[in-house]
């Protein structure tokens, strides 16, 4: 994503927020994720890898992960690219003594997600599952502060939602939620991931990635035409080769791409390893690892 892995955004953030292990409750892919991420980089947080035995849910995953949490840690969900402040989360538990406490994120339009209801003290007082026209409201962000004794709430070895088997228990007994400033995103979607890599080169999300305004990103390891046309808003990763005459707009191409001459991109994601001929036309798509395109 841009320059680096999503996850590595992710231990970023954490570790400007004082966390120094990470436990990584893994349910697809471990292997390539610890390949890529491996035990951490040198200052930042030690990563440790569980592995799923089968999908176990939200809190299934954070129960599985129970001998290795201390009496108080933070669980985040792994597919939001955010800058929010987990510092005052966390201050805002201890103060008020929560059992568990959740990060909250304004939204104009919280349709796709749901609303979470909070009196003026910050206690939750209900959840309202997603619908069209509910306006704007707080959302849950995904960021947790947990006491280890709820895990007793969880049931083990079986699929288990926090949302809907866990928080309910809690109302009235110790839930509370903040709203957290700063920028929050879903990348669950492929718009939503692409809009996401506009957002880091931009600026809209602290990242460190140096930005740009017209939202281009191209890697110091690919190599790109003299003659090729590049934006408004694409990431070019790294050992890609891109043709003269190409064009690509609106679209990420991950590791090792290839576009041949006169070849037009646009509103797309390319796995890695994606060969475009020339002259080919590619748009609103989404290719696989490896797959080629003819023109």
């Amino acid at each position: 994503m841009v320059d680096r892995p999503f996850f590595s955004y992710m231990i970023d953030w954490l570790a400007g927020h004082g966390v120094d292990e990470v436990v990584l409750a893994c349910g697809f892919l471990p292997d390539q994720i610890q390949a890529v991420l491996g035990e951490g980089s040198p200052g930042g947080p030690k990563l440790r890898y569980l592995v799923e035995p089968e999908p176990l849910g939200t809190a299934g995953a954070i129960k599985f992960a129970a001998p290795y949490l201390g009496d108080r840690f933070l669980a985040l969900n792994g597919d939001s690219l955010t800058d929010l402040d987990l510092t005052a989360l966390w201050q805002s538990h201890l103060d008020r003594e929560a059992r568990l406490s959740l990060g909250l994120y304004p939204m104009d339009d919280p349709s796709e997600f749901g609303l979470v209801e909070v009196d003026g003290d910050g206690s939750v007082l209900s959840f309202t599952e997603k619908r069209a026209g509910a306006g704007r409201g707080l959302i849950s962000a995904g960021a947790y502060v947990i006491e280890h004794e709820v895990l007793d709430l969880i049931p083990g070895g079986r699929k288990v939602s926090i949302e809907h088997e866990v928080f309910p228990l809690l109302v009235d007994d110790g839930l509370y939620g903040l709203s957290l400033d700063g920028y929050w995103k879903d990348i669950g979607t492929h718009d939503r991931y692409r809009e996401a890599c506009w957002d880091i080169i931009e600026g809209r999300v602290n990242t460190g990635v140096e930005h740009h305004e017209d939202g281009v990103f191209v890697s110091p390891g690919a190599h790109v035409s003299e003659a090729a046309r590049i934006g408004p808003r694409a990431v070019i990763g790294p050992d890609c080769r891109v043709g003269a005459g190409a064009r690509i707009t609106d679209s990420v191409l991950l590791d090792g791409c290839e576009i041949g001459e006169n070849a037009v991109i646009t509103g797309s994601i390319l796995s890695p390893g994606v060969t475009v001929a020339a002259h080919a036309d590619v748009g609103n798509r989404v290719l696989g690892k490896n797959e080629h395109i003819d023109a």
